[in-house]
């Protein structure tokens, strides 16, 4: 069972960073083309900047940023601070990773959760982007997807290192 929730949670973590890499790349392909229309205008050739790339690239970023959390957060990429922990058996350290965990996890949701808000309240006001009047709601949606995997993957952290918490004190006092 356990095998099975670690694939799923690589697999929601490895897609959502793909689909980020993939909008980084797609906003690195428009401003380049807008650059390079903006650059030809002079010379009366091209397409011209593209109108609306920098609420392009706003949405495009918010969305590639919420994408690559769940995948950080699987591979315990966040930040950490090691001073003391040779200090300490490593039962400590993984009580302490199951908390921070722990503690992401609620990040998530309440991140998630007022994404989620601010999504229905630029719906409900039909609120569009200055230039291209794209609106805003799109990018929230766009970021929500990154933030329900973040939960989902934060989540399933948590049960790894109560898991290896479990096995690290059955292994110590052989009871469960």
């Amino acid at each position: 069972m356990y095998a099975a929730l670690d694939r799923t949670a690589h697999a929601i973590a490895w897609l959502l960073a793909m689909l980020g890499g993939a909008i980084l790349i797609g906003i690195i392909v428009l401003t380049c083309a807008s650059i390079i229309g903006r650059a030809l205008v002079p010379l009366n050739i091209g397409i011209g900047p593209i109108r609306g790339i920098y609420d392009l690239t706003e949405m495009g970023m918010a969305a590639a940023v919420f994408a690559f959390l769940p995948w950080c957060q699987y591979k315990q990429g966040h930040a950490t601070v090691e001073l003391a922990s040779a200090l300490f058996p490593r039962t400590f350290d993984i009580l302490l990773s199951l908390l921070f965990n722990s503690a992401m996890t609620v990040v998530a949701v309440v991140g998630t959760w007022r994404l989620y808000l601010g999504m229905q309240d630029k719906l409900t006001y039909g609120e569009t982007t200055l230039i291209a009047q794209i609106p805003v709601w799109y990018g929230f949606a766009a970021s929500l997807v990154g933030g329900c995997g973040f939960i989902i993957v934060s989540a399933f952290c948590v049960l790894r290192y109560a898991r290896a918490l479990m096995r690290r004190n059955t292994l110590e006092t052989g009871h469960v």
